[in-house]
């Protein structure tokens, strides 16, 4: 059964940072991409932020380039997020998701054509 745990959420005040986790059991981790997304209330879901199998490529939405940085360790099976600069307007549920490797990663996240998802956890930043 795969299961994908989100953890690291939390309210901060704007330029603050905060680190998101999110635990990976259940299939060949190392065999999928891995992609953060965010919706916030009333708005559509975005692709955040994806990094390749072997995490030596990622690719950023504009509006978190430069503040985010995604990683991965395939040993643990765990995915980080680690934001940085954070704005009133990161303010969303944040999802982490695995697309089994195939294609243009970037592109599968602009379209969130990811294969599993995971719960979600909250991320309120206050100005």
């Amino acid at each position: 059964q795969v299961q994908l745990v989100e953890s690291g959420g939390g309210s901060v005040q704007a330029g603050g940072s905060l680190r998101l986790s999110c635990a990976a059991s259940g299939y060949t981790y190392s065999s999928y991409y891995m992609g953060w997304f965010r919706q916030a209330p009333g708005k559509e879901r975005e692709g955040v932020a994806c990094i390749s199998t072997g995490g030596v490529s990622t690719d950023y939405a504009d509006s978190v380039k430069g503040r985010f940085t995604i990683s991965r360790d395939n040993a643990k099976k765990i995915l980080y997020l680690q934001m940085n600069s954070l704005k009133p307007e990161d303010t969303a549920m944040y999802y982490c998701a695995a697309a089994r490797a195939g294609g243009n990663f970037g592109l599968r996240l602009r379209r969130g054509e990811f294969d599993y998802w995971g719960q979600g956890t909250q991320v309120t930043v206050s100005s």
